[in-house]
């Protein structure tokens, strides 16, 4: 691959992004970018290298709503851009074929900046389908939900750790041993408590399935003799009234509007508290 050719890779890589072939000019395509809602130039290159994606099946030619033909990468391109981004060498092969993301985790020994499997997480799964409207399956405000909760599951100690051991979650909300818990796993732990009185027990249960152990959609319905596809319509219904809960809003509403705020993009939890 030449170096025009890499860099037309990387560009059209970035959210929102594509090439068009140039009006007044058809030995070229221009690269556009959509920030706020408006299409901006980022870049000029010539067809051939256009061309070269194309043969190399990096790349598509899509006929777009309007009619005009737009590039995009195939889902090849978008693995050959994982592969060459990879922060590992020997990790290469991984992150061609898996998606990942860098997150921030809360854990007993602090904040970390950790590099997780985004195909591990049916929630990130779910946000990133989309509906017959082009809409996310979810919206931010169940995610963010969804995200709070698995938080707080894993500084309870309900998840199964390296020796396989489950910690069950005390009705009295007090310390299983105080040799193992600390203030911070107490507190998360009646954290889920209350949301889980908020939400009900057949949402609870469904969500730390979700959420929590990970279990996909397809496994909930086998697990619970659900019908087909009839999952993601309950596990929706559970994730919104979680952000009910928390006080999670799509949009900012009242005097919180005149702010800016639009979502919670954060959950901070310090010394046990949030």
């Amino acid at each position: 691959m030449t170096k025009e050719a890499r860099r037309l890779l990387t560009m059209l890589g970035q959210p929102e992004t594509w090439a068009i072939i140039d009006p007044t000019d058809p030995a070229s395509v221009l690269v556009h970018r959509r920030r706020s809602g408006v299409s901006v130039g980022a870049g000029r290159f010539a067809s051939a290298v256009a061309d070269a994606l194309v043969r190399q099946d990096l790349g598509r030619w899509e006929q777009s709503a309007s009619g005009r033909k737009t590039l995009r990468l195939t889902k090849v391109g978008e693995a050959c851009l994982r592969r060459a981004s990879a922060p590992e060498a020997d990790m290469a092969f991984f992150h061609q074929h898996r998606e990942t993301d860098v997150a921030i985790v809360e854990s007993e020994t602090g904040v970390a900046r950790v590099r997780v499997d985004s195909d591990e997480s049916p929630l990130d799964w779910l946000r990133r389908r989309k509906g017959r409207d082009g809409e996310p399956m979810i919206d931010e405000a169940s995610y963010q939900a969804g995200e709070r909760l698995r938080t707080d599951i894993m500084l309870a100690g309900l998840l199964p750790g390296v020796t396989a051991r489950w910690d069950g979650m005390p009705r009295s909300g007090g310390p299983g041993s105080p040799s193992e818990s600390t203030d911070r796993m107490v507190a998360a732990r009646q954290r889920l408590r209350n949301a889980f009185d908020a939400i009900g027990g057949d949402f609870s249960d469904l969500l730390l399935d979700f959420c929590g152990f990970l279990k996909g959609l397809e496994q909930i319905e086998r697990e619970r003799q659900w019908p087909a596809r009839s999952a993601k319509i309950v596990v929706r219904l559970a994730l919104s009234r979680l952000a009910e809960h928390y006080g999670i809003e799509a949009s900012a509403r009242g005097p919180a509007a005149s702010r800016g705020i639009r979502t919670w993009q954060a959950v901070v939890i310090e010394g046990g508290k949030d």
